[in-house]
């Protein structure tokens, strides 16, 4: 039987359990919101008196076409010797949001927005992430920016930051922009009016690539893990979509590893006590050289980036469909990213996946805690003023960082489960391409190829293993739990 009739399941009230159950606070606290109304009394634009005025720059952003909380604006100019000159600006969420104020303690409560597909529960209050402190279109802002310069095999060089005053000229969307870059798209509707802005954006894209050649040249990891987000009408949850990576994904992405290779880097020069940003050599290589060599290649017995990165490409040539789940098993058996207290003089354990030495968070003050504290030491450093934080104080606010974050990506799979389980509760009785994603004492796991959503085969299925195609028959689903079952068809 074949359900017909949508399945009314209450995504939103949902997700406001599922952050409550993880540990979350979704309401400010009135001290805080008393706080945004006396900063939305303040003058537009604060007082930046050492700020460069880098207003009349044609800078633009690229982001989801849904976000709000814009973090950052980017621009760049060709150098007479080959070298292009890249510069980040990021939003001063530090001249709005003081240290120790209630919108600061709610912060670094909560250390990072959560974005459960239904709806969005923000670090800052959405007058400040989506108005004050965003970078929005034709709005003067201050920003901190951060300036390089990358040669033609991909190094940057020259690094600084300073203080400026800002406007973002062209708000743009990910899907339109990398469609255009790659050709297979026009011109979103901005770039086709601004020839300048077509200049502009190429230039970028350029700077990209060569830093994107150079990092895989080190050993950064070319995955595909893949992303959906579902399609919403009237609070329901209709369909799910897949986020596709594209040349403008992978421009923005470039740059926000080389600003933040930067900011970690005066920090080290400085001898400043900083929170870093990394992923630890994998203590499971043992397990991923086994996947290699059941694939028919043989890996290093000691953790190599360069070497793990050759068999990926290799095999999302060969493989492609597979090559997502490849991915994802590589990065559950690297470990999740953490937040650390690097003190001066000390090493840095360094990012196994993006193959740098020198990472921290300093791009998305909006949306992340560690990114507000490391704006602050920066700007106290560039002003020559006393640091804000002590190095217990920051060892302390890493710890809280990597908790709460390991928590929001239970709410956020948590939420992706039930979502997919509205969407195709009217579709049981369909059947639908599948691989095999897991095999252990509790089930054989399955994800369907499109829409790409993973349930459990309940029926059937005996002998299959991890990689194999089969066709599986929707049978019930269960969004209060999150629980999508199958059969599999012969």
């Amino acid at each position: 039987m074949s359900a017909s009739l949508p399945y009314h399941f209450n995504l939103i009230a949902a997700a406001r359990a599922t952050m409550i159950e993880h540990g979350f606070s979704p309401d400010f606290p009135a001290e805080a919101k008393a706080e945004v109304v006396v900063i939305e009394a303040q003058p537009a634009l604060p007082a930046a008196p050492e700020a460069k005025d880098l207003r009349s720059l044609l800078w633009s952003s690229v982001d989801n076409d849904t976000s709000k909380d814009l973090d950052q604006i980017e621009w760049a100019e060709q150098l007479p010797d080959g070298r292009i000159r890249v510069l980040v600006g990021v939003a001063d969420v530090d001249a709005r949001v003081k240290k120790g104020s209630a919108l600061d303690k709610h912060a670094a409560s909560e250390t990072t927005s959560v974005y459960t597909g239904v709806s969005v529960f923000p670090m800052l209050p959405t007058e400040l992430s989506e108005g004050i402190t965003s970078l929005n279109e034709n709005e003067d802002r201050v920003a901190v920016v951060v300036e390089m310069c990358v040669d033609e095999s991909g190094t940057a060089s020259d690094g600084k930051a300073y203080r400026a005053l800002v406007r973002n000229r062209a708000q743009l969307a990910y899907p339109s922009v990398g469609a255009w870059l790659e050709g297979t798209g026009p011109a979103p509707e901005k770039v086709a009016a601004n020839a300048e802005l077509v200049a502009q954006l190429k230039l970028q894209d350029a700077a990209a690539q060569r830093m994107a050649g150079g990092r895989f040249q080190h050993g950064a990891l070319d995955l595909e893990t893949i992303e959906t987000r579902p399609v919403m009408l009237d609070d329901e949850a209709v369909e799910i979509k897949r986020l596709e990576k594209s040349r403008s994904t992978s421009l923005i992405e470039e740059f926000m590893v080389a600003a933040n290779g930067v900011v970690a880097r005066m920090y080290e020069e400085g001898g400043i006590a900083s929170i870093r940003r990394i992923v630890r050599t994998p203590k499971r290589w043992d397990r991923i050289v086994e996947v290699a060599a059941g694939l028919g290649t043989t890996l290093p017995a000691v953790p190599d980036s360069k070497a793990l990165n050759d068999f990926l490409l290799a095999q999302k040539q060969k493989d492609p469909d597979h090559f997502p789940d490849l991915s994802l098993a590589v990065v559950k058996l690297m470990g999740p990213g953490e937040y650390v207290l690097v003190k001066p003089n000390e090493v840095s354990p360094g990012h196994f996946g993006l193959a740098v030495q020198d990472y921290t968070h300093s791009t998305a003050p909006n949306r992340r805690f560690p990114d507000v504290v490391t704006q602050r030491i920066l700007k106290a450093f560039l002003a020559k003023e006393t640091q804000p934080y002590t190095a217990d104080e920051l060892g302390a606010i890493a710890a809280r960082c990597t908790l709460m974050e390991d928590s929001a990506r239970k709410v956020e799979r948590e939420m992706q489960k039930r979502i997919a389980a509205v969407v195709l509760h009217p579709h049981i009785g369909q059947t639908y391409r599948a691989i095999v994603t897991g095999v252990n004492q509790y089930g054989t796991f399955v994800r369907t190829l499109d829409p790409h959503v993973d349930g459990k085969l309940v029926q059937g299925g005996k002998g299959l293993d991890v990689g194999d195609k089969v066709t599986v028959k929707l049978i019930s689903t269960n969004p209060e739990k999150g629980f999508i079952d199958f059969a599999a068809q012969a």
